[in-house]
């Protein structure tokens, strides 16, 4: 206990106590597989396995049993409406399954199929369940904030007794052939087939049927239907001490999707794997297991592995040559997705050539509607965009929340926080937020402060402000019970917990012991949570204070699979098995809410992380992978993981730098600040039981090289600001991986260890191998490429070798672009408000480059009105310009006026012409005022490029200027 001794006798009952829970809930080396299902586990997901290889099994002899009835196909405003018919048993008995089918003004198409009896709620429930009847149909109240408004144009162009064909489109480019029997539809793009849902018959909709209680004869086995289906699973399911009741019985959905032509299919986070995701029915290098997204506390996660972690967005892209398509399947249930790989050689004598690939993948989830949009691309950027627009863009956030945030389980102490404050000041280290954990609080009574270790939290977050640093506090969702706590009375006194499956409140264990959780689902919860964070009712903050919602997939430590039951009921009696996957969202958007006006006429851009999310999770804030660990394997599996997010609509992202569990050796602590410096959301943290490890501890050289990696990220906020706003107004990733930047370059289709940041031209390559002196970057292109620190020239196209010592990040710029910085050390990014800009204008064969820059007060939403600058940059026959871009508003003027004596205090070009070596000046031209300023050249040296640096041109980064080298 010595290690404890400086604490008070309370602190260490706490940690006794917290030692015995880690015991029971942290593993010692890796994830409890015991703890989580596997597919065979899983009563739907076999169920559907087997349906897909009872039709691989019969081959074209197979009759899938869904079929449209012809009669009843309608089209109407941009609308095909019909009714797919089951068939159900050798009687010919059906099902009747509306279906309709959107074609919306975007583009995009959606599916839905539903079931009749349940629309109408001519079912019985089993165990007198008051759980709702219909299939959840409220996924996109959540998930879905743009148009959903039928396209106009779309026109039926073939219709007869087998098909309908639609024509729609942006361009009228797009059809769908709807065929009849058996059910299918096939979308193709200017007469090319890209995306084709039931091609292989796989389609199941598990209609409802009642239970019929048979008595079992001694030594038979598990229940089989009539139609040679395992009813093991259908009434109930018993996994880890709880039993699933399952009242409305069977209700899965499935279906395959094939893309036809398509090799490579990304996204579907979230997992621990490669960027390309993998086959998953077997074979060398393959998965066994399909990929699952069934948001969950996983515990120290392993690597290389379809199964499912925190959070789940079923939006999946394929991509070949120059071409994009993409699904979102829109359901909230448990769902898994099998992938394979169907190769057909046209010729055996081409020995492959020309042959053709299809991805064939089967998605299936275990209660719901069968609910599918599809996105024709046929670019990456249009596939991401259109997703967007749907499910809206990546939050726009404070310019603090990109900047660095200091970390840790737990800063035990306001002195402690405020210590570790003036210590990275001290030795001169950047960051702007520092973050409490759970401990902070009164027994982890949320809304509270241990009085006994945060005596003054009002003091800590005034030393904070000084240097325009901010405080992010954790809030859970689980509610501890303990009488006199008035949240808790509150909440039960409202009616606003999550609830058992027969009414009463619902109470599980988490990190406060007994526990209560709030149901975010339902409006009222909300406004009573908002009203949590006023200042005068979460007293101890201030505006500079920030939230962190984890747990909140929800984690429940004596639940199946660490969560809550499945048959738990929410608002609208709406099952927990139906809104699984996004209930994490809902207590972000409630967090969201509370934190846009704390005080009324304040409003602010919020700040919230949250662990687990879902799609539409982006409009709310960032995430982080969770429990990592201080490993190599663990490094290297951030930027796929984080890449996979950013091509996925949520590119604020990021890993604990450092990793949670363990304690990183020191090379090791110093290549992930180095990785970190390139993740969107850039946070170090760690572990209770982990030894400090704030970057000042680590001795030098590794606290120098770890500064000068933070350093690296401040100076470059501008361009990360700027990637940010294009995220925020295109969906674009902020750090895109190269097929995503070049589509038709199929060297890099699977690259997942480097990237491009933003639209700027820079080219990372983050040391994540133990020991590397050195890395290979692939180059993309025969443009020159230099690296950022020495100017060192590299030319593609293909790889080349960068040095990487432990000091080094590797780093190129690609000429043709200009890259925006600001080069004076700062405590913070709020100090950095008002200094000037660095341009550097990086050139290459063609003597041109471009860059942009976007700014605006980085903290409210003026920026809607006006209130920002948006400038392009151009190099071109001697010629640097500044031209605005922006659009103007209300506030746009006053805004400018602000930023009037912000302006560029140096332009460095990298690559400068040989023929500049005699030069001394430079004419600097804004308005009618022109000005002669210095400029030094530097000639080319040893490999390195030449370069020049315009000192001072007195030009103001909101106005047009030009500076004339000629």
């Amino acid at each position: 206990m010595e290690l404890f001794s400086f604490l008070p006798s309370r602190w260490v009952a706490f940690m006794v106590y917290l030692s015995a829970l880690l015991c029971l809930f942290t593993p010692a080396v890796t994830v409890k597989h015991e703890l989580f299902k596997t597919c065979d586990q899983t009563g739907f997901c076999r169920r559907n396995r087997a349906h897909a290889d009872k039709a691989a099994a019969a081959g074209s002899h197979w009759e899938a049993p869904y079929q449209i009835s012809p009669e009843s196909i309608g089209f109407s405003n941009g609308q095909l409406q019909a009714s797919v018919h089951k068939t159900i048993n050798t009687n010919g008995e059906k099902v009747r399954l509306p279906l309709t089918i959107s074609f919306l003004e975007s583009g995009t198409t959606r599916i839905t199929v539903d079931e009749e009896k349940r629309q109408t709620g001519d079912i019985e429930l089993r165990h007198n369940s008051a759980a709702r009847k219909e299939r959840y149909n409220e996924a996109e109240k959540w998930a879905i904030v743009g148009s959903l408004q039928p396209s106009k144009a779309a026109e039926v162009v073939v219709q007869d007794v087998e098909s309908t064909t639609v024509r729609y489109g942006p361009k009228q480019e797009f059809e769908a052939v709807v065929t009849n029997s058996p059910f299918g539809i096939e979308f193709r793009r200017d007469g090319v087939a890209q995306v084709i849902l039931n091609e292989r018959g796989l389609m199941n909709v598990e209609h409802w049927r009642p239970k019929v209680d048979v008595e079992k004869k001694e030594g038979e086995g598990a229940e089989v239907s009539e139609t040679d289906e395992d009813e093991s699973t259908w009434w109930d399911e018993t996994f880890g001490g709880n039993t699933d009741s399952k009242p409305r019985g069977p209700e899965s959905v499935g279906l395959d999707i094939t893309f036809p032509g398509y090799e490579h299919v990304f996204g579907i986070p979230e997992h621990a794997g490669p960027l390309a995701l993998k086959d998953t029915r077997g074979g060398d290098g393959k998965y066994q297991e399909p990929y699952r997204l069934y948001n969950a506390d996983v515990f120290e996660y392993i690597m290389d592995s379809p199964m499912t972690l925190y959070g789940a967005i079923p939006f999946m892209q394929a991509h070949k040559k120059n071409s994009t398509v993409g699904v979102l399947w829109l359901n909230a249930a448990e769902t898994w997705i099998d992938i394979i790989r169907s190769k057909e050689t046209h010729n055996p004598l081409t020995l492959g050539i020309g042959s053709k690939t299809d991805t064939q993948t089967h998605w299936f989830s275990e209660s719901g509607l069968l609910d599918v949009f599809v996105f024709l691309g046929p670019t990456p950027s249009d596939v991401i965009k259109s997703y967007s627009e749907l499910t809206g863009y990546t939050q726009l956030p404070q310019e603090f929340a990109i900047a660095y945030h200091q970390c840790r389980w737990n800063y035990i102490t306001d002195e402690d926080v405020k210590d570790v404050d003036r210590k990275m000041d001290k030795y001169k280290i950047p960051y702007d937020v520092i973050w409490l954990d759970i401990e902070y609080t009164d027994g982890k009574k949320y809304f509270t402060w241990d009085s006994h270790t945060f005596a003054d939290p009002i003091a800590m977050g005034e030393q904070l402000d000084q240097h325009d640093r901010k405080l992010v506090t954790i809030i859970d969702p689980h509610i501890k019970i303990e009488g006199g706590y008035q949240v808790v009375d509150d909440m039960k006194k409202k009616d606003l917990a999550v609830r058992n499956k027969d009414g009463s409140i619902y109470e599980g264990w988490c990190w406060p012991g007994s526990s209560h959780w709030i149901d975010t689902f339902n409006p009222l919860a909300i406004k009573w949570w908002v009203s949590l964070f006023k200042y005068d009712a979460f007293k101890g903050t201030l505006p500079n204070t920030f939230i962190w919602n984890d747990m909140n997939e929800p984690s429940v430590f004596n639940g199946p699979e660490t969560t809550m039951p499945k048959d738990n009921l929410h608002h609208g009696n709406w099952e927990h098995r139906d809104v699984h996957n996004i209930n994490g969202m809902t207590f972000v958007n409630a967090t969201y809410e509370a934190l846009l006006e704390r005080k009324k006429g304040e409003v602010r851009r919020p700040f919230v992380l949250t662990r687990s999310f879902y799609s539409g999770s982006q409009r709310l804030g960032a995430m982080w992978t969770g429990d990592n660990q201080a490993n190599w394997d663990h490094l290297a599996a951030a930027f796929p993981m984080i890449l996979n997010q950013g091509i996925s609509g949520f590119p604020f992202a990021g890993a604990d730098v450092g990793g949670f569990f363990g304690n990183p050796e020191k090379d090791l602590f110093t290549r992930w600040y180095q990785a970190g410096a390139f993740y969107p959301f850039f946070r170090g943290h760690a572990h209770i039981e982990s030894r400090r490890r704030e970057p000042y501890l680590a001795g030098e050289p590794y606290t120098g090289i770890v500064t000068q990696a933070l350093r690296l990220r401040y100076s470059l906020l501008p361009a990360w600001y700027t990637a940010f706003h294009e995220a925020s107004v295109n969906g674009t990733p902020i750090i895109r991986p190269h097929y995503f930047v070049y589509p038709g370059d199929e060297n890099g289709f699977t690259l997942d260890d480097q990237f491009f940041v933003g639209s700027t031209g820079l080219l990372a390559k983050p040391v994540v191998t133990e020991g590397a002196e050195s890395v290979e970057i692939y180059l993309p292109d025969d443009e020159i490429y230099y690296d950022y620190f020495d100017y060192a020239v590299h030319t593609g196209n293909g790889r080349t070798r960068v040095p990487a010592p432990l000091e080094k990040i590797p780093l190129l710029m690609q000429a043709g672009h200009i890259i925006p910085r600001k080069d004076r050390p700062r405590r913070s990014s709020g100090l950095m408000r008002w200094d000037p800009y660095t341009l550097v204008v990086v050139l290459g064969k063609s003597g041109s480059a471009v860059g942009e820059l976007y700014v605006d007060d980085g903290e409210t939403f003026d920026y809607q009105s006006g209130a920002y600058i948006h400038r392009v940059f151009e190099f071109s026959s001697d010629s640097l310009l500044s031209k605005d871009v922006g659009t103007k508003g209300k506030l746009t003027s006053k805004y400018l006026k602000t930023m009037k004596k912000v302006g560029v205090e140096r332009v460095i070009i990298v690559g400068a012409p040989a023929s500049w070596a005699s030069k001394t000046h430079v004419n600097a031209i804004e308005g009618s005022s022109t000005l002669e300023v210095p400029l030094e050249f530097h000639e080319a040296d040893g490999g390195h490029a030449a370069w020049a640096c315009v000192k001072n041109p007195k030009v103001a980064i909101g106005a047009d200027w030009k500076i004339d080298f000629s």
